[in-house]
């Protein structure tokens, strides 16, 4: 007799959409969160299946006369109801959420996801209500509304911060990863947005909670769109004692010779007011995210100063700054010794030598120019001195690619003082340079006199080394070290 009743239930399509109901419910269970898209599929399916049973078996959605008297298949019509309206709702915010994510954009919407999901609760509550229990909506929405007036008074800054999250986020001002500017100053990355706020991560590594309402009222600066380069303006004064389109030329040389702003689009270099006592210049450079702004800005300072002191041009005092104007007169650096000399005294590895010994190696300094194009070093030439640029960029490149670029102050061959190495990059003139070289010969007359300079210079060039700034050659044999260059030193002083 239990095997005819389970045969009869089995054969009942009541039965099926329980059990459809419950078997949807575990399996969505099974799959976890890990695979969301899967149980968005599964959920739908399931729906799916569950409406077909309830149509062909002509089971109604809403209350009825026979079932007015509260009995087992009552309970069980009732249960199978409210599962079929709960996996409704399911389907409904699985759909949204599948259409949300072939949009390409479920991290933005992740707070239209939430308000989707609780009205979708909502409407399927109130229609389960209506036509299962047959319940009064109407009395129970006039009664909602009386107490949802009173919760808006209560909650009316929250609420505030609610609406105003989701008028940024419907109007895509931002999304998270994007770096925004706020017309108060403060900028920062965004890593995260609430129903109540918004979180941004600043330079200073530090987390910064803006409630919404807040930042819907500020004026905003998208930097990441279109692209997360950052434009960025510095403006410098220098005297007028050269024509202004050399000095634009020699400003753009200097930008040029930037390696942490971007080649394109190019630099510009913008001449602005002109008076007797200064001309003021504006530099316009980007950089590819806002974090290199900082260095990238040091970098651009560091550059406009040395080209200024090789070039001869004058930084002008501050527009506050009383000074009295007189005739020029002809400045000692302007000699080639003397801005050599200059040069020697800014390259770490020199720093311990006494001002004689700087003079007199600047004395023997070689000055050499090369033109735009020209190659400088090649790569696996035996270098054989050091050399130190005055003026103009020259490019380092590597297997075709380019490392870095060098201009005013920079140097390069400096190991070549204390050994004989081979270059491992191949070193090109962008524009016209003016450079001086320090051969081995001038520097061993140097080390003849003095030999203690020796270790002091081979522990500064040790030093770079650890420190990366140069990197290991690829030829054979050859090793950068302190090792290396102290043998070379006993080589050298041997006899």
């Amino acid at each position: 007799m239990l095997q005819a009743y389970l045969a009869e239930a089995v054969s009942e399509p009541l039965a099926w959409l329980i059990l459809l109901g419950l078997s949807g419910m575990l399996v969505w269970k099974l799959i976890g969160p890990a695979r969301a898209n899967l149980r968005l599929v599964v959920q739908i399916m399931f729906f799916s299946v569950m409406t077909a049973v309830l149509a062909l078996g002509n089971i109604p959605l809403d209350q009825s006369d026979d079932l007015r008297t509260f009995d087992a298949d009552s309970f069980l019509v009732v249960f199978a109801q409210l599962l079929w309206w709960l996996h409704l709702s399911w389907a409904v915010i699985g759909i949204v959420r599948i259409y949300l994510q072939l949009e390409g954009r479920p991290r933005e919407a992740r707070l239209l996801q939430d308000i989707v999901v609780g009205i979708v609760y909502l409407c399927v509550a109130l229609s389960a209500l209506a036509f299962v229990f047959g319940a009064p909506i109407g009395t129970l929405i006039a009664t909602s509304g009386v107490i949802a007036i009173t919760l808006g008074l209560a909650l009316q800054n929250t609420l505030g911060d609610v609406f105003s999250g989701i008028a940024l986020n419907v109007g895509h001002a931002y999304v998270l990863g994007d770096w925004i500017v706020l017309e108060d100053g403060m900028e920062g990355r965004v890593v995260a947005s609430t129903w109540r706020s918004t979180q941004i991560l600043t330079i200073a590594n530090n987390i910064v909670v803006l409630p919404n309402s807040v930042l819907a009222k500020l004026k905003l600066t998208n930097v990441s769109r279109p692209d997360e380069s950052h434009l960025i303006t510095l403006t410098v004064r220098v005297m007028p004692t050269k024509l202004p389109s050399v000095i634009e030329r020699e400003m753009q040389t200097a930008l040029f010779g930037c390696n942490l702003i971007m080649k394109d689009p190019p630099p510009l270099v913008i001449l602005g007011t002109l008076d007797a006592v200064a001309l003021e210049i504006r530099l316009l450079f980007r950089v590819s995210n806002p974090f290199l702004k900082i260095n990238a800005q040091n970098e651009v300072i560091d550059r406009f100063y040395r080209q200024c002191r090789s070039s001869g041009i004058k930084i002008a005092f501050p527009p506050s700054a009383i000074v009295s104007v007189r005739e020029a007169e002809v400045d000692a650096l302007t000699l080639p010794e003397a801005v050599f000399l200059q040069l020697i005294d800014d390259i770490p590895i020199f720093s311990r030598l006494l001002p004689p010994e700087r003079a007199r190696l600047a004395q023997s300094g070689v000055a050499r120019e090369l033109q735009k194009g020209e190659v400088v070093v090649s790569q696996g030439t035996l270098a054989k001195s050091m050399v130190v640029i005055r003026s103009g960029v020259i490019s380092v490149q590597r297997g075709g690619q380019e490392v870095k670029r060098l201009s005013a102050g920079d140097y390069f061959g400096e190991d070549s003082l204390l050994a004989e190495l081979i270059e491992a990059d191949t070193l090109v003139a962008l524009t016209r340079v003016i450079a001086y070289e320090i051969t081995r010969e001038s520097f061993a007359d140097l080390l003849a006199v003095r030999p203690e300079i020796a270790d002091e210079v081979a522990a500064k060039l040790s030093a770079r080394s650890d420190e990366g700034a140069r990197l290991p050659d690829t030829t054979k044999g050859q090793v950068h070290g302190s090792p290396n260059l102290f043998a070379s030193i006993r080589t050298i002083f041997s006899a």
